[in-house]
Parts: structure tokens; sequence; C-alpha cells
């Protein structure tokens, strides 16, 4: 190649308009193998990654692609460019040099570096025919008689053996998206140092484990200082101490039970920062079920590691005060040593294909993972996610802590049935040492069942009984019924559904538990949604028949602190019948499984033996794998094919296709918040940014989109961009309800004694 089109791999400007010095392609194919290399060395694979990261932009030698570039770029402008002006594809050359190297071994290359700028491809109908194409022989053609120097395609003594693929067969498809995200994040992160070298310099530098296990201790001892010397208290140093203690057994896979307000979360804490440092994991990563919750946990986190802590969901705000560059960069690749997300970011990354999604993967090894709540991993995905956590503990170095307050039966499991068997997690150790004694000394409230589990009891009867109460919690099973109780309630008792914003639900919560402390009378009638990680305390809490583990995390939020004790009394737990049953799907099988292990027993309704049985007929009465997820990433043995792209795709936590976001109008308690109209100003003006839209989320309610569409058709709503609606009537928005498409609703409180 002629040396006025030198091999080049990006062009870049600087702050003053002039042109930087190319970003060399050799130098850029060396660093990004390094790299790759670097991250795959943790679990053995760095010669795998070291290859692919210096073949993966082998075609941008062709003559095509280094015309192409100064063209775009505007770099060199006055060079002799002869050829097309159109875009020349570069990532497959790489590609079909490894499977003409190493035969049907080459694939495992082919697909990482095809794959470096789309995404994994499933291999029939997809890279299949993208290498048996004539373009894409033609490009490695193209890029070969350039003469690339030996040093990048030389393989030296690099042979692949298929048969040290940790898991083997089971094993091979989660091996090929960590070793792509191994050479997606060298390559993003070598790119971004010549294209921008303070936005490179501004990561990692985090503060060790060491450290930060410093800052906790700090911290407890100063909680400790302050903490009232209650029953409840003595209990929770007790359950840390525990904690502290077990963390010092071989890495592997753990089980958290700990009745709800035992303090969970920074025991949990303890155990995964203690652990970090004696096997040196690199990081700990917390994965909460709801986003709703997320931000109180990472709150307490912030509150002792400051800005260390990274929130990656999909309503973290780019806000500077929970939020800095830094931080929103380590939420590319997770490289910061505190990682708090959602299971739906967690698993769906592991999962994953796209490039952005699975960059952090790598960053997943190594690591200690708390999954708080587990009784809430979704069951239709329940199969997929057991047989990636089996893997992660047995061949990445990961620790996986399973915490919650109602342990899920996630052992492996044969039924008659063989269809419903259940590959689980096998050799869980639990932390606590006596789990049975921790929950007879945390029992603080009565639980009363049903009297008749077949005769509902009317919404205008259990609002006549409820109102009698000063301060209670009622908690039932869809949005409809909420609505529908509420209604029948006294003036001034608060709601809590999905169909009020996240800003709304926040401040609502804060209020409820500001009314609490100082004993304002306070009635709540809410959806589930305050049942995981919501720390309120009331001393009477009715629940609509769900499954156990609702009922138990229900009455977590009945005397939750164990002051009713100061009285010789307990919390009562008031189990009701609802008017309608749950819906068909998961909550009435829950509710099925929770009448079967209840109806006839005559010990207490929370036993912690109970919950086994309970799950064992949940997860019975379930499709554990309903996506076919398992036999879609099911490798051949042969063709090396996997339907990497297709798994993806149908691997979704929260199935949106019928679903519509609508942005409404929430002005805050006061009415006179105009942030929502700000934003929305900024949304007509620039468009869809995404630190925006990220803020915009907080106001934001999902709706069915037929909903949506009758909405528009009346012009309640106005469309913003395609798939995204905008409040314009002012009555839509109920300032206790949220959304409110049916009109304002009428107290129908003549029914209340």
């Amino acid at each position: 190649m002629s040396e006025t089109l030198r091999p080049i791999a990006h062009a870049a400007q600087n702050p003053d308009g002039s042109w930087r010095d190319p970003h060399d392609l050799a130098d850029h194919l060396v660093g990004v193998a390094a790299l790759a290399a670097c991250h795959a060395r943790k679990f053995g694979a760095e010669d795998w990654a070291h290859i692919a990261g210096l073949w993966h932009d082998l075609g941008k030698y062709r003559l095509r692609f280094q015309q192409y570039i100064r063209k775009v770029s505007g770099f060199d402008a006055e060079a002799h460019i002869r050829g097309e002006a159109g875009k020349a594809p570069h990532s497959t050359a790489g590609a079909m040099l490894a499977c003409d190297r190493f035969g049907a071994a080459g694939r495992v290359l082919a697909y990482l570096i095809a794959g470096h700028h789309a995404g994994l491809y499933d291999w029939f109908g997809g890279l299949d025919a993208r290498l048996g194409s004539t373009d894409s022989r033609d490009e490695l053609n193209e890029a070969l008689a350039e003469r690339p120097p030996d040093e990048i395609l030389d393989h030296g003594t690099f042979a692949p053996n298929l048969r040290a693929i940790p898991g083997g067969k089971e094993g091979f498809a989660l091996w090929v998206r960590i070793l792509f995200s191994c050479l997606v994040d060298a390559d993003f992160l070598d790119t971004e140092a010549y294209m921008d070298e303070d936005k490179a310099k501004q990561r990692s530098n985090w503060p060790g484990v060491k450290t930060l296990l410093k800052q906790f201790d700090s911290f407890m001892a100063c909680k400790a200082v302050a903490a009232d010397p209650t029953s409840v208290n003595q209990l929770r140093a007790d359950i840390l101490r525990q904690c502290r203690e077990k963390a010092h057994e071989a890495p592997g896979l753990f089980s958290l039970t700990v009745p709800t307000g035992g303090g969970k979360t920074l025991s949990s804490m303890a155990f995964a920062l203690e652990h970090a440092k004696r096997y040196n994991k690199r990081r700990i990563i917390y994965v909460i079920p709801y986003t709703s919750i997320i931000e109180q946990t990472a709150d307490i986190f912030r509150d002792i590691f400051g800005d260390t802590v990274i929130e990656h969901h999909s309503n973290a705000e780019a806000d500077p005060g929970h939020e800095n560059h830094k931080s929103r960069l380590a939420c590319e690749n997770w490289d910061a040593p505190v990682v708090v997300t959602t299971n739906v970011q967690f698993f769906e990354s592991l999962f994953a294909a796209k490039t952005s999604r699975c960059r952090k993967l790598h960053n997943i090894v190594d690591s200690v993972v708390v999954l708080d709540e587990a009784q809430l991993l979704p069951p239709e995905f329940l199969q997929p996610i057991l047989d990636v956590l089996n893997l992660l503990t047995q061949y990445y170095g990961v620790t996986v802590a399973l915490s919650t307050a109602t342990q899920p039966a996630l052992a492996t499991r044969e039924y008659f049935d063989a269809r419903n068997n259940m590959r689980g997690l096998d050799n869980v150790r639990e932390i606590m040492s006596d789990p049975d004694a921790l929950y007879r000394a945390m029992e603080r409230v009565n639980v009363r069942l049903p009297v008749d589990w077949n005769t509902p009891v009317s919404w205008d009867a259990l609002a006549s009984e409820i109102s009698q109460h000063d301060s209670v919690l009622v908690i039932v099973n869809r949005r409809k019924d909420a609505r529908e109780l509420w209604q029948r309630m006294p003036e001034g008792t608060m709601h809590l559904s999905a169909l009020m914003c996240g800003e709304h639900r926040s401040q609502t919560i804060r209020q409820i538990k500001a009314r609490i402390k100082v004993g304002i009378t306070t009635r709540v009638v809410s959806t589930q949604l305050v049942e995981a990680g919501v720390d309120v305390d009331f001393p009477v809490v009715y629940r609509a028949l769900a499954g156990l583990d609702s009922i138990a995390q229900a009455a977590g939020r009945c005397n939750r602190e164990g002051r009713l004790a100061e009285h010789d009394m307990q919390g009562e737990v008031v189990v009701f019948v609802p008017p309608q049953p749950a819906p068909p799907g998961l909550l009435r099988k829950g509710e099925d499984a929770c009448r079967s292990v209840l109806h006839s027993h005559t010990g207490k309704p929370l036993e912690r033996t109970l919950f086994a049985r309970y799950f064992e007929n949940f997860y019975h009465a379930c499709n554990l794998d309903a996506q076919g997820i398992g036999e879609l990433l099911k490798v051949d043995g042969q063709t090396l094919a996997v339907n990497f792209r297709t798994a993806a795709e149908r691997f979704k936590l929260i199935q949106d296709e019928n679903s519509a976001p609508v942005i409404v109008r929430y002005r805050g308690f006061d009415g006179n918040d105009d942030k929502v109209d700000e934003l929305l100003s900024t949304l007509r003006k620039h468009g869809p940014e995404r630190w925006l839209m990220r803020k915009l989320q907080r106001y934001t309610v999902t709706v069915h989109s037929q909903e949506a569409i009758k909405l528009l058709s009346q012009g309640d709503v106005e469309e913003a961009i395609p798939g995204l609606y905008v409040q314009v009537s002012d009555w839509l928005y109920h300032p206790d309800l949220g959304l409110n498409p049916d009109g304002l609703p009428q107290r129908l409180t003549n029914c209340i004694a």
C-alpha cells in the first residue's frame, strides 16, 4: 500500500479542528489483542482473545476501506481517492481467515470477529450465510492483497482446543459470550484512548476492596453506637457477625436466609466485602429485582462508599448528585468495584448478543454477586438462569449469595413429568448457623388466615373493617383492586401502584414514612410493589390471598422494628380472599400453591419449612424455560451452531411488545413542580437524547398499547416521538391514583360504618 494510504484504523480532530496523527491500524490491532487477552486471562482464554483482537479489523487493510475512512472523516482530503464513496465492510475478513486457518474451530473466532459491531449472530441463516458469500471472500482477498504485517497474520503457536472450554457443550454459549465481551470492550477502550484521551483517563482508578471494607467497618461501627438496644437490633448484630465469619469459606454458592427486617442489605454487603478481600475478588455486584427499590439500596451504599458505587438500570438518572462522568463510563463495562443493578440488566446482559450489552460480561468474572430477594427470580426463565449461575460459580470464579427471607427451592428437582425437571443449584451453603432459631427469635406478627378459603370478602366490608385502624397497610394483587378499595376508604387514605410514575411513588413512600414516624393516622392501599425493599412499619397489615412468599413479604412490613414488644403485643397480619381471584398466570399459580400448602396446615402459616414445599409446588406448575432458551443455546458439536441472536431476543424478563410508555405531567404534592414540563420542552427542542430519556423515565407510566391508542384517539395524549406518548388532558393524571384513563373516581365512603 502506498505511503499516502498508510493503513489507519481511525481519524480524529483536535479541539481546534486540526487533524491529529491517524490511529495506525497495526497499532490498533496489537493494542486490542493485548487488552482482550488481559481480559480473558482471568478464565484461561487469553490465546483465543489475542487472535480475535489481532484479526478483528483485518478488513480495514483493504484499499476500499482506507479510501472510505479518509473520505468520511475528512482526513487527508487531498489524497487521490478512487473507487466508491459508500461504506466498506471490514468485520468479515478476520472471521474468514480464522475459518481458513483453523477449520471448524475457527468458527469460534468467526462469531467474535464478525459480530464485533453488529453483535453475535445465529449460525444458520446468519453467520454461515455471511461466511459463505462471495463478498466476504473478496473482502479477505482484498485485505491480504495489501500485505498486512507478519505480526498481524502470524498466529504463532495458537492451536484451538475445544475440549478445554469451561463446562463443555453446556458451557460453550456462555464462554463465547464472555470471550466476545473481552474483544468488544478491548476494541472500545483502545479506540477511545485514541479518539478521546481525556475520557479514557477518567476510567478505572477505583479504590480497592480493602479500602471499601475499611469504609464499611467505620460506617457500621457508627451505626452500632447509634442503634437502640432493642432485641431486633441485637439479632441484626448477630446476623452481621455470622455473615462476616462465613465469608471466609471457599467461593461458590451461598444462601442468606434472614427474616424481613433482619438487616440483610448491610449484612450481605459485609459478607461480599469480606469474601472479596479473602479471595481477591474484583467487585461486588448487587442485583435487585425492581427499579422501584434500587435507588433506595444504591443510596444506602453511596452513603458508605461515595461515588465508588455505580447504579446501572433503566431508570438511573444523569443526576450530578448520584452520577458523574466517571460512573457513567463505568456503566458501559462495569469496571467499578460496587455495581448496583437489576435482575433485568444483569441476566439479560448474560444472555445478550449486542455489543453494548455484552461488553460488561468479562467484568462479572471473579466477582461476588448478591441476588437480593432471590425468590423473585422469574419462573419462566428460571432454568436458563440457574444454568448460567452454575457455570459462573464453577468456572468463572464468581461467588453468588441468594439473599431473601423466603428462600426459594432451587436445588435440583425430578418430578413424575420429566418435562418439569429442574437442573438446580447444588451445594448451596447457608450463611446463618440456625435459620429456624433466627425465625423464632424474630417472630413479630400473628398471621390470621381466612376462615373460609372459598368465600371472598366484598370491598365494602373490607373497607369498613380496615377503616377501624388508624395505621394500616392493605396489599392487593391488581391495580384495579387497589383503586376499587381506595375509593371506599376514608379521606386521606394513601395509594400506591404502578399507575403512578416513579417520582410520584417515591414521594408517596417518603410521606408515608414521615407520617408513621410522628404518629399521624396513615392508611395505605397498595399493590405488591410495596413488598420488596420498601422499609415501612405498620402495626396492622392486610394481604389479599397470594403466593406464600408474598404473604411473608407483606408480613415484613408489619411490626418491622419490633417496637410493639414494649407493649407486650405483636403485629397483626390478616390474609383475606379478595372479591376477584388473581388473573391467570404466575399470580394465580402462586395463589394455588399457597392454598395447597396452607389449607390443611395447623401450625404457624409462615414457618420457614413451608417455603420449600410452596416453591416446589409453584415451580412444578410453571414452565421454567418458556422461551426455549436452553435449546436455542445448545451447541451442535459438528458445526458449532448456536442461536445467539434469537436467544437474546427471546430472553426478555419484561415483555413489552404490547405496552406503551406515557409521560405524565406529575407536579409533586404541592402541584408546583415544573420539572417534567422543562424536560418535555427540551425533548421538543433537541429530540430523544439518552440522558433526557433517562430523566423522563421518572415521569413515565406503562400502559397496554391499546389503551395508549384509545387515549390518543380521544386527544388525551399526543405522540411526542414514535411509540412515546405524552399526557395532554389535565384530568388524566390523578394526584392520588396516578394515570386515570377511566376519569375522576368518586369516593364511595357511604359504605363505611
